[in-house]
């Protein structure tokens, strides 16, 4: 069974910066990707980063193209978010999650399950 841990969150201020980590375990050869998902309070889960464990490719949304970075530690098990420029629209619940069909960058946050217990990420303006 599939768990991952996030860790990292806090408070900044704008235009800060913070790293997120995701440590996976449980990894079946089936799971093919992981990703990277936000709740801003009155908001829906939206996807934010998403990876291609077999390949590394990548996706990011729009509003954090150009500001985050999603990279992985195969000898750690473990999937970051780098997060910089933060802005207050940042703020939200960060949450990692697995896949194991389709297409591992499309990171529509139903697709996707193994959903840890987020991390709180506050941009104070």
């Amino acid at each position: 069974q599939v768990q991952v841990v996030e860790s990292g969150g806090g408070l900044v201020q704008t235009g800060g910066s913070l790293r997120l980590s995701c440590v996976a375990s449980g990894l079946s050869s089936d799971v093919n990707g992981i990703g990277w998902f936000r709740r801003a309070p009155g908001k829906e889960r939206e996807g934010v980063s998403c990876m291609s464990i077999s390949d590394g490719a990548t996706y990011y949304s729009d509003s954090v193209k150009g500001r985050f970075t999603i990279s992985r530690d195969n000898a750690k098990n473990t999937v970051y978010l780098q997060m910089n420029n933060l802005k207050p629209e940042d703020t939200a619940v960060y949450y990692c999650a697995t896949r194991r069909f389709g297409d591992p960058t499309n990171c529509r946050p139903r697709l996707w399950g193994s959903w840890g217990q987020g991390t709180q990420v506050t941009v104070s303006s």
